[in-house]
């Protein structure tokens, strides 16, 4: 049976790009009449999606999914490390919860989880024409090398050849490059067949020298200057430029970043519109007179909890709720909105601790996280998001807590609101009607009113990213290595 090429993308750093790229090839490949899918082998992130079956990846490699027209599929990224401390991860694999573990315990354990990489990936592999992979960080930590199983470790064992990205906008792009490659061994650099350098703004004719020199130290060819592009895709981590604070609009929204912050990118639709701010804030005197408050998602809801309330933010919440001031809490953010939460079981270290009491739950941590995808219509609604009512939804649930006998799509009171539902603004006219009523209780005029095709949207975003990165890399180039192969 013929099994798909693998190319893979790894990074100088953190945040050179490397996800999007992964995108952008995907949909080339896609445009080009290939059937191909996006893999890595694992991701650290706190942003997470549940598939149709229910189980738990990684949003990078959904976004990437998308862009190559496949359904999200554990299988393009069986493991996913979620960190609950500085020091340590929940260990998702194959979409199920494994363990708790620290980085060192990991650190050990990690090669046993190659059976299941390889099993994941040969299945994909058996289905499509190319695997599009995506590295993790940088292949050059040297102090992590050992047993790598996201980087080289992961090229060797799929023989993908490499493109090496680095990111010009913060410098330093050449010593990114050639010091990587320098600290790879030899079998290593041998897999590099390209550099890829992202994130320029400028002239490229006044990188040609350094280009020439680069080629001379590092021996394979650059394969193109990315430009930097403004394109609205899903991020993937805290990393994210939408973690900003940002400049206050005609509409302001603050949305709490918890040190822990999950799936930020819940609240991206309601930044669309022109008159609206969507500021990201970590203290006191970020947060002004905002005209509704949002606490998101969270992987650690106690310790975030606690640290909303040393901050001084919880005060500044309690005083806005007040004044009448919309609060809308999602997953984590919703049970901090509660009167109490208790870990009997201690998923997060145990213990139980007073929530901000403006809405009328209790909260209780169990052993089994709930991951379900769910849709519906919004009914009962009251107050200034009463527009909602009939209105459809559609999201996923990503939790550990119950906070009721039966948990309701939506918690209120009063100007109060709480939900479980990840990706619950994303639907057409649910951003708009949440916009237009802020306008309204301003005695504003809200002029958007066009219906706003999130779908059609998304797709139009990703072409826009594949026709940018098609235009700056050499294709010819890059097919030739994915045929060759290393």
């Amino acid at each position: 049976m013929k099994k798909a090429r693998p190319i893979m993308i790894q990074g100088t750093m953190s945040n050179a790009g490397k996800s999007l790229l992964c995108a952008a090839l995907c949909r080339i490949f896609a445009q080009d009449g290939l059937r191909v899918a996006p893999f890595k082998s694992q991701n650290m992130a706190l942003n997470s999606f549940i598939t149709k079956e229910g189980l738990e990846m990684g949003r990078a490699q959904v976004v990437q999914a998308q862009a190559a027209g496949q359904e999200p599929s554990v299988l393009m990224n069986p493991i996913l490390l979620k960190p609950t401390t500085d020091v340590g991860s929940q260990v998702i694999v194959n979409g199920e919860v494994r363990a708790n573990m620290s980085a060192a315990d990991y650190f050990r354990y990690k090669k046993q989880l190659i059976p299941d990489i390889m099993r994941a990936y040969d299945m994909l592999a058996a289905e499509n024409d190319v695997i599009v992979i995506e590295g993790a960080g940088s292949p050059a930590e040297i102090n992590l090398k050992a047993d790598d199983i996201v980087n080289m470790g992961l090229a060797k064992m799929v023989k993908a050849p490499v493109l090496l990205v680095g990111d010009i906008d913060r410098g330093g792009v050449f010593a990114q490059l050639y010091g990587t490659v320098a600290l790879l061994e030899p079998e290593e650099r041998a897999m590099v067949k390209a550099t890829v350098i992202n994130k320029f703004r400028g002239d490229v004719s006044i990188l040609d020298p350094g280009l020439d020199m680069l080629y001379n130290l590092v021996k394979v060819p650059c394969a193109g200057v990315v430009p930097y592009l403004q394109i609205d895709i899903d991020d993937e981590d805290s990393l994210s430029e939408r973690l900003n604070c940002g400049k206050r609009k005609e509409i302001d929204i603050v949305v709490i970043s918890l040190p822990r912050i999950s799936n930020f990118t819940d609240f991206t639709p309601l930044s669309r519109f022109s008159g609206v701010s969507l500021r990201y804030i970590r203290n006191t005197a970020e947060f002004g007179t905002p005209d509704m408050v949002i606490i998101p998602g969270t992987k650690s809801t106690i310790a975030d909890l606690r640290w909303m309330r040393q901050s001084g933010l919880e005060a500044m919440i309690l005083k806005a709720a007040s004044h009448g001031t919309p609060v809308f809490g999602i997953c984590g953010g919703l049970q901090m909105l509660g009167k109490s939460i208790s870990d009997p079981v201690g998923s997060e270290g145990g213990g139980r601790m007073a929530g901000l009491g403006l809405l009328n739950i209790d909260t209780v941590f169990e052993n089994e996280k709930k991951r379900t995808q769910t849709e519906g219509l919004f009914s009962g609604i009251k107050g200034i998001f009463e527009g909602l009512n009939g209105k459809r939804y559609r999201g996923y649930e990503i939790h550990m807590g119950q906070s009721g006998p039966d948990d309701a799509e939506i918690f209120q009171n009063g100007s109060i609101y709480g939900s479980y539902i990840h990706g619950l603004f994303d639907e057409n006219d649910i951003a708009q009607t949440i916009v237009g009523a802020l306008y309204k209780a301003r005695g504003l005029v809200f002029d958007e009113n066009t219906e706003f095709d999130a779908k059609a949207y998304r797709n139009a975003q990703y072409d826009r990213l594949a026709e940018n990165v098609r235009n700056a890399l050499d294709m010819e180039l890059v097919y030739s290595i994915l045929e060759n192969g290393i």
